[in-house]
């Protein structure tokens, strides 16, 4: 594997509950980190047009539509930085191999959670994390087009935080895996899932290196991406297309701040060999 960068173990905390909705502590943090950066480009504004007037009237004009739809938008979302991976994500969904990504990924709805999988054959064999599937048999599996079908829990390897779901479908789209999970250093890579109360979000980042957790007994792979809860099973797709590992969760990392974490596929291959 190249560039592996491993770190010396430590006790991590670790958020592997990616698929469980957003709490009243978390928003605040995040409306008030968004505040302050909204602060702050007001301010560049403000200093990159001193030497333009500026009609008031036209401000306030603006503040108050800008007020009025973050007032309408956090009863929906609870997430500000939902503005900004939305905007990306309509960006990358312009592009059409993005759009055929996407069909094949999926809402994994059990009880009143969900989380992310993505099927890997035509019968709708679906790859996800098994926190996400933890304690159940079946689950209800959505495809953005082919619409809801009855998954079948068929394996698990809470090792990895894997596990594979039958949908006995036909037909169904499908993402190609890579042989192995090689990388460039900071190459940049698109997954896509169902962040927050949002489905089918791409997004994009790059590649870190390898770290290794306290509780694993493999290495794990690192992203720079906006990873957020309902991101688990997300596929990471690779510049080819290919899926080269699936998330999991989201790490304070002491050098790299907030990362994501992916399985690499190659242990998928190791356990289901």
């Amino acid at each position: 594997m190249e560039n592996k960068e491993k770190n010396e173990k430590k006790t991590d905390v670790i958020d592997e509950d990616l698929y469980e909705e957003i709490d009243e502590e978390e928003l605040y943090e995040l409306v008030e980190e968004e505040r302050q950066k909204a602060i702050q480009r007001a301010k560049e504004r403000k200093e990159a047009t001193t030497k333009r007037p500026f009609p008031k009237w036209i401000f306030w004009v603006i503040a108050f539509a800008m007020l009025f739809n973050v007032i309408a938008l956090l009863p929906q979302t609870f997430s500000i930085p939902a503005i900004d991976f939305l905007i990306t994500s309509t960006r990358l969904s312009q592009q059409e191999e993005i759009q055929e990504y996407k069909e094949a990924v999926v809402v994994i709805e059990t009880g009143d959670s969900k989380g992310t999988g993505f099927s890997i054959h035509e019968d709708g064999t679906i790859i996800t994390n098994h926190h996400v599937i933890k304690g159940e048999e079946s689950v209800t599996v959505a495809f953005p087009e082919e619409g809801l079908y009855q998954g079948k829990v068929v394996a698990e390897y809470p090792d990895i935080d894997l596990a594979i779901v039958e949908t006995n479908g036909e037909n169904l789209p499908y993402l190609t895996l890579a042989e192995t999970s090689d990388f460039t250093e900071d190459e940049k890579i698109n997954f896509i899932g169902n962040p927050l109360r949002f489905n089918g979000i791409a997004n994009e980042g790059t590649i870190i290196g390898y770290t290794e957790l306290s509780s694993w007994k493999k290495p794990v792979l690192m992203i720079q991406a906006p990873v957020y809860r309902g991101n688990s099973g997300s596929p990471i797709i690779n510049k080819d297309g290919k899926v080269i590992g699936v998330i999991f969760a989201t790490l304070n990392h002491d050098i790299h701040g907030k990362v994501g974490l992916f399985v690499p596929i190659d242990y998928f291959f190791e356990y289901n060999d």
